[in-house]
């Protein structure tokens, strides 16, 4: 391997490492409320998609297609474990520990990440410096900046976040607002055309907000918090299982594998406050999972054939996977199980 290649491979890792931080920022926005430490992460979630998109540029200036940069040469296998330890999506919400201890958690685990990717930035840095790729180094040390600013940040936050731990578990005194997190709004903001329109525009402004709450739920980890959110205070009318109180547990059982991930997290968060059947959970825990793409499960049998089309082997034996698991519909699965084979012939 030459200087170049290792220069490539370095900015690979750390492209990669910008991605899966991208996505656990989007979750821990998703779960928490409105204030100070949201406004960091927010303002952090927009520094990283530009760390990223400075990286991809990097790498194709240095010849590195884009195609080679998305699959990042291997890089994202070595950040899974760092992918599975962080990605503790807002369905989670509530679940064990109380609001205030996830975020908590959420600092201390992004406190991590940020000391990881100073790390990696100082390497690149050094690095690109001794080969004389001045204008790597460069990239690499003004990202290690944002990095090293937003891991003080994260420092400074964690007393507050330790006394509001104290305050609602140790004192009874608890704060956290469901109904104020980042999922929990963009709910709400789907919905809130409907209620300007008049009576005339109703049904378009209906149609408007739920295409609005549908392009939302493409955002990794609004779907499940949403489910999350509206479970935790719904009545069993609000639920996709008709008569679900006055079920046995065999027969909610055969229903679960219907539902799409939102209405999964519904019936989650309303079996936990009611009857909290471990059967039920455990199932509802084996169907839970990331769709083949966000939003999937918003769409309908053509849709996702048409997708499919633009879809690599991997995807289709994704969308088969995650199919066959849930509703089973014949127009989905054969058409990905084609598309799978072709791709890999």
């Amino acid at each position: 391997m030459n200087s170049a290649q290792k220069t490539i491979q370095y900015l690979n890792e750390a492209h990669a490492s910008e991605q899966a931080l991208t996505r656990t920022l989007q979750a821990h926005i998703a779960m928490t409320p409105r204030g100070a430490y949201r406004t960091d992460l927010e303002r952090h979630l927009r520094e990283t998609e530009s760390h990223a998109t400075s990286l991809q540029q990097r790498l194709e200036e240095l010849g590195e297609s884009r195609s080679m940069v998305a699959a990042g040469v291997g890089a994202l296998q070595s950040l899974v474990g760092q992918a599975l330890a962080l990605g503790k999506g807002p369905f989670d919400l509530l679940r064990g520990a109380s609001g205030e201890e996830k975020l908590l958690k959420n600092a201390k685990d992004e406190s991590a990440t940020e000391a990881l990717e100073i790390a990696t930035y100082r390497a690149l840095e050094h690095y690109a410096g001794r080969i004389g790729d001045k204008k790597t180094a460069r990239l690499a040390a003004s990202i290690r900046k944002d990095e090293e600013r937003m891991l003080a940040v994260l420092q400074e936050r964690v007393p507050t976040l330790v006394d509001k731990v104290i305050r609602a578990e140790l004192k009874g005194e608890p704060a956290y607002d469901l109904a104020k997190t980042g999922a929990a709004e963009a709910v709400r903001g789907a919905g809130r055309s409907a209620g300007r329109t008049t009576k005339k525009a109703a049904k378009k402004a209906r149609s408007q907000a739920r295409g609005t709450a549908r392009q939302a739920r493409r955002v990794p980890g609004v779907a499940q918090a949403e489910g999350e959110l509206k479970g935790a205070v719904a009545s069993e009318q609000d639920l996709a299982i008709a008569n679900y109180d006055s079920l046995n547990v065999d027969e909610v059982l055969g229903k679960l594998s219907e539902l799409s991930q939102i209405d999964l997290a519904k019936i989650d968060a309303y079996e936990r406050k009611h009857e909290n059947r471990s059967t039920v959970l455990s199932r509802i825990d084996s169907l839970r999972g990331n769709e083949p793409w966000p939003g999937y499960d918003e769409l309908r049998v053509d849709e996702i054939r048409k997708t499919l089309a633009r879809a690599d082997a991997k995807q289709s034996r994704e969308v088969h996977e995650y199919e066959r698991r849930h509703k089973e519909r014949p127009g989905v699965l054969q058409r990905a199980e084609q598309l799978a084979g072709n791709s890999s012939g």
